[in-house]
């Protein structure tokens, strides 16, 4: 009798381990493996099947009490820590051959939670309602005794229901249960007597875990401003993140801040800056999912306000160098860090600039020549200003190039032999050409410049009588002022005059020339040759 419901219980054992390891396989491929610290729960129901166990008589009619296969257990635990509770355990066998029992017991648990797996121990203090045992005699009717029980077992902690449900894997008891029945009423059929029955008492069935001796983690929050530092104007959004929130619940925000000017209802907050000054400001948040300890949470954000930069500015001319009454484009080139709207302003030490844009315009009329400095300015709406400075030279014009001499014709005196120094008429066509140049520039000179043949006798006088005719020429038949023209004698090899032009402040190079200071000689009448006779 004994034999079957041990088969049943572990046939039920099996079926419930291999549904739950299945389970527990499914979940391994789909979910991060669990925790290796248990977090053992706060208490524990268990209700399950019972088979009570026993052959102890009664005294002192020796009738024995028979175990009853079929039972019910129901129990309850409560938790103090992570290993001692208290329990307290029904059950209830009824339908025994010929007896029935039902008790109720409280006491200590003791427990060492595992992964999976915890084991257990209790020892329990109660009372048994306990009837029978019928005999020939006759019976007794059901009274309560006192009960006691002592022994433990093994939970399976499956992962179906978030972990709480569990397979009570076994329970195995230790009853000891007393029971005075009184005296013998044979006339009534109570048989009387003692019951001391030792008994052993097998369980198994499914628990449900209630709460966690661990608590909750802390709802924690941190917060953070970007842009942590700005500009009076320029937005902030402040972003807090919650951590262990109970998804199931729902979380409430508010934000408060020194800057006066925050709003938002959810993790994200906004900071209007138009009206702060320059400092640093802190956001706090707040976040909460009931008023219990653990259940909100504080945050702060701390960002700065700065105060504007100020522009800057580059400042250039286009040319860089003018004459006189010439203009220049200056250009400017203004920077605000902060994008503020800008004004430009133009000054300069000499000639005049107009413009107040980014370009201007300089007017060196009236400047004298040297450098012009112009200053560039530029200022913000906020009244903060730059300036920057070019300059601009402005460059007399060149004086105008020294004349030069020029060499005009040259007069030959190479044709009459019988007069090496006369003049021809082909000399007068070239001292002609240079008397109309002196007209063109009646501030000009000429420098006549006789020469003679190495072989000729006298060369230096032939050589000056020749210059001297040529200028004679010029005076007296071409009306040339004598005090423009200049006889010189050359070393230069030839019976020639060369004639230069000399412009007024030209210089002219008497190297290799000596000066002929003789006067002008009148001229002869001309001879009237007798005809030859015949």
């Amino acid at each position: 009798m004994f034999e079957r419901p041990v088969r049943s219980i572990g046939r039920l054992l099996l079926a419930a381990c291999a549904v739950s390891l299945g389970v527990t396989g499914l979940q391994a491929q789909t979910a991060p493996a669990a925790p290796s610290e248990p977090n053992p729960s706060r208490a524990d129901i268990f209700l399950g099947y019972s088979y009570f166990g026993t052959h102890s008589p009664i005294k002192p009619a020796n009738i024995q009490y028979s175990s009853i296969d079929l039972g019910a257990i129901g129990s309850g635990a409560y938790y103090f820590n992570k290993y001692v509770g208290g329990e307290v355990v029904f059950a209830a066998h009824p339908d025994g051959k010929n007896d029935s029992l039902y008790t109720i017991s409280a006491g200590p648990i003791f427990r060492y939670p595992a992964q999976n797996f915890t084991v257990f121990a209790h020892g329990l203090v109660g009372g048994a309602k306990l009837g029978g045992p019928n005999g020939a005699a006759g019976y007794n009717p059901t009274k309560w005794g006192t009960a006691l029980t002592a022994g433990g077992g093994m939970d399976y902690d499956t992962p179906l229901f978030n972990h709480k449900l569990g397979i009570r894997l076994f329970q195995a008891d230790y009853q000891y249960i007393h029971d005075n029945f009184g005296p013998a009423n044979p006339g009534g059929g109570v048989i009387g007597g003692r019951a001391n029955i030792s008994a052993a008492q097998l369980s198994s069935g499914l628990l449900w875990h209630i709460g966690s001796i661990i608590p909750p983690p802390p709802v924690t929050y941190s917060c953070v401003a970007s842009p942590a530092t700005v500009f009076p104007g320029d937005p902030v959004t402040v972003t807090g993140t919650a951590a262990n929130l109970n998804p199931k619940k729902t979380a409430t925000y508010s934000w408060t801040s020194d800057a006066g000017s925050v709003s938002g209802t959810s993790s994200t907050a906004n900071v209007d800056t138009k009206s702060l000054n320059p400092g640093s400001y802190t956001v706090k948040g707040h976040v909460e999912e009931g008023k219990k300890v653990g259940q909100f949470a504080d945050c702060s954000a701390p960002f700065t306000v700065k105060a504007f930069e100020p522009p800057t500015i580059s400042c250039s001319a286009s040319p860089s160098s003018v004459r006189p009454g010439e203009s220049a484009t200056i250009t400017a080139n203004g920077v605000s860090p902060q994008n503020r709207p800008l004004t430009y302003s133009y000054s300069s030490t000499s000639g005049s600039v107009s413009g107040n844009g980014t370009s201007a315009t300089l007017s060196t009329a009236g400047a004298a020549p040297g450098t012009v400095t112009v200053t560039c300015n530029v200022v913000d709406d906020k009244g903060q200003t730059a300036s920057a400075t070019t300059s601009v030279s402005v460059v007399a014009p060149p004086p105008p190039p020294a004349p030069k001499t020029s060499s005009l014709c040259t007069v030959n005196f190479e044709r009459d032999k019988k007069r090496p120094s006369r003049v021809d008429n082909e000399g007068k066509a070239c001292l002609d050409d240079v008397a109309l140049n002196l007209q063109r520039s009646s501030d000009a000179k000429v420098a006549l410049a006789g020469s003679a043949d190495s072989k000729e006798k006298h060369g230096d006088t032939v050589s000056s009588e020749r210059a001297l005719n040529a200028k004679e020429y010029l005076v007296k038949d071409k009306g040339i002022d004598a005090s423009r023209v200049a006889t010189y004698t050359s070393t230069t090899e030839g019976k020639t005059v060369t004639t230069t032009l000399i412009p007024a402040g030209a210089t002219f190079s008497t190297s290799g020339l000596t000066e002929v200071t003789e006067p002008v000689k009148p001229a002869k009448p001309v001879r009237k040759h007798a005809a030859k006779k015949k």
